[in-house]
């Protein structure tokens, strides 16, 4: 038997990473400095230390190529990884394609998605501060998932601003998240003095993840055993999600296949990061390997934004960060992809697209959805909305190679299971999910309230 006649591949426990890689050392051009939102200078460790942890800050701005994974993580991660890589054998011959195409899912875990990945290291390090409780933010309802399991690991107290759309839209993640202990609670909120202003201006407002951050962040500041933990975007965030693609790498060793191009959703950019990240370690010498970003047309920050620097959040509180962004202003859609609703995206994975070493394209909801039903039926399992999108790269790039003869590897991240998202699969069968084209005078509206930094 071939090698390549495996249809699911599996690690051994042992061997998970013991570092999680990080990308920074070998970027060509190192993401630009975080400013201060208070000062418009660049931001210190003293200021950031007021929402992160010390060894957070370090990890966020170090350049060291590998950073040690803790044990105690270590150990935890070995309850659902490594997680498994799979061959599309069913949807390779659903689409009639010359194309190999593997998937690597990271839906195995409790909470359903990849933000495990990352919500236990950061609880580890925040309770080795000595921080009580945790605030954050939740689009979908992933990550918050992922934190309220991970603090009730580690005995900690943990509340979720989610975002207002998504906490109606969602009810058994909030479930979820209260089955372990946490506090959720729908944003814009009248817990903050962010989300009452908001609410005076517009008492409907459906809310955003830029509108979220900014309650956790205002929650984190104002109380001193409180800290605030990202989901996404920030580097250190990008580099603990980095344990995907190094399994991958050697997963696809065992078949002896590697990528030609490699498909991840697109939100603030940690799950695109995760799978992509160690194959770029091997572009950067030379290896001739396709990253490609997939976000919604209904949030378009790569395929439509503007690389500069944008405040993280709708109140100014977060860093200031040079990254793709539709104006910290923006209000999306309530499409049922909450996870991927940013204004911005992670300053690595902007800088990388600014430099030509990855690609981005979008879809609207309805082809992603169609998408995630060819999946579905082929392959026995129902992908997060967010995940949809990198099926349907995924999908258009194997018919493209059938339409040329072509043969090639494909590699897509399957982030998260879709066994929360059932009403939004509802919406799609009874005909009320909408195509949204966020427009090129709206992102110049957007963004006439950046701020001014001068580099």
């Amino acid at each position: 038997m071939s090698k390549r006649d495996f249809t699911k591949i599996l690690l051994d426990e042992n061997e998970i990473p013991k570092q999680w890689y990080n990308i920074v050392a070998d970027m060509p051009n190192k993401p630009a400095p975080y400013y201060s939102p208070v000062t418009n200078q660049p931001a210190t460790p003293d200021e950031m230390s007021v929402i992160f942890p010390k060894e957070l800050i370090m990890q966020e701005m170090t350049t060291d190529r590998w950073v040690d994974i803790p044990d105690e993580v270590r150990d935890m991660y070995k309850q659902w990884r490594p997680s498994p890589l799979y061959r599309a054998r069913a949807l390779e011959k659903l689409l009639d394609t010359p194309a190999r195409i593997y998937y690597k899912y990271e839906g195995t875990n409790a909470t359903g998605s990849h933000k495990l990945n990352t919500a236990l290291p950061q609880v580890f390090y925040n309770k080795a501060a000595g921080i009580k409780r945790l605030a954050t933010e939740t689009g979908a309802g992933q990550w918050g998932s992922a934190l309220s399991l991970a603090t009730s690991r580690f005995g900690l107290e943990c509340t979720v601003y989610m975002v207002k759309v998504s906490y109606e839209q969602k009810p058994y993640r909030r479930s979820f998240m209260q089955t372990f202990g946490a506090t959720v609670t729908a944003s814009p909120s009248s817990l903050t003095n962010c989300g009452r202003s908001i609410l005076e201006k517009d008492p409907n407002c459906t809310g955003s993840l830029g509108i979220a951050i900014s309650e956790a962040v205002e929650d984190a500041a104002t109380h001193s055993d409180t800290n605030y933990a990202l989901g996404s975007v920030l580097n250190h965030v990008c580099m603990h999600q980095t344990i995907i693609g190094l399994e991958a790498k050697k997963q696809l060793e065992m078949v002896d296949e590697y990528p030609d191009v490699i498909f991840a959703c697109c939100g603030g950019g940690s799950n695109f990061a995760g799978i992509t990240f160690p194959f770029l370690m091997d572009k950067f010498k030379g290896k001739n390997v396709r990253a490609v970003a997939v976000e919604p047309t209904a949030c378009p920050t790569l395929t439509k934004g503007v690389f500069a620097y944008d405040y993280g959040d709708t109140a100014k509180v977060a860093p200031i960060t040079k990254m793709y962004t539709l104006g910290h202003d923006f209000v999306p859609a309530g499409i049922h992809a909450g996870g991927l609703r940013y204004h911005g995206d992670s300053p690595i994975v902007s800088q990388l697209y600014h430099d030509g070493l990855i690609e981005a394209q979008a879809f609207g909801q309805k082809a992603c959805f169609e998408a995630a039903l060819m999946f579905a039926r082929s392959e026995g399992i129902v992908p997060a909305p967010e995940s949809s999108h990198a099926i349907r790269a995924a999908i258009d790039e194997a018919l493209k190679s059938k339409a040329e003869g072509r043969e090639q590897v494909i590699l897509f991240n399957l982030s998260g299971h879709g066994y929360f998202d059932f009403a939004a699969y509802d919406s799609y069968f009874t005909g009320k999910l909408d195509d949204i084209e966020y427009s090129e005078d709206a992102v110049k509206e957007s963004i006439k309230n950046l701020p001014k930094i001068e580099e």
